[in-house]
């Protein structure tokens, strides 16, 4: 990444991305894995360097969301310094489940 805010990731955003990342290494191929991990990492470069680019949240209004691919949600929050990665929530799930 180039200059933007600092990103950082809370235990429970990273174990659900754990959690995403071992599913989808049981049903996607390689090729499939390789396109969601460049499309995360895009995202996140976007969120680095233009925070404000995606939409509020309906849950909580100093939360956004960013959609990476179609099947999974990212959840942050600008801090002054840094953005703080509050979830990968699989939208497989339901809603009511997102936790922040």
């Amino acid at each position: 990444m180039k200059s933007g805010y600092k990103i950082l990731w809370t235990n429970h955003a990273l174990s659900e991305l754990e959690n995403t990342i071992e599913y989808l290494e049981e049903n996607w191929t390689e090729r499939e894995l390789k396109n969601f991990s460049q499309e995360l990492d895009h995202t996140i470069e976007l969120i680095s360097k233009n925070p404000e680019l995606f939409q509020i949240s309906k849950k909580k209004k100093n939360i956004r969301r960013a959609v990476v691919a179609r099947f999974n949600n990212l959840y942050y929050r600008l801090n002054e310094d840094s953005i703080e990665i509050l979830s990968f929530f699989s939208n497989r799930q339901d809603p009511d489940r997102i936790k922040f």
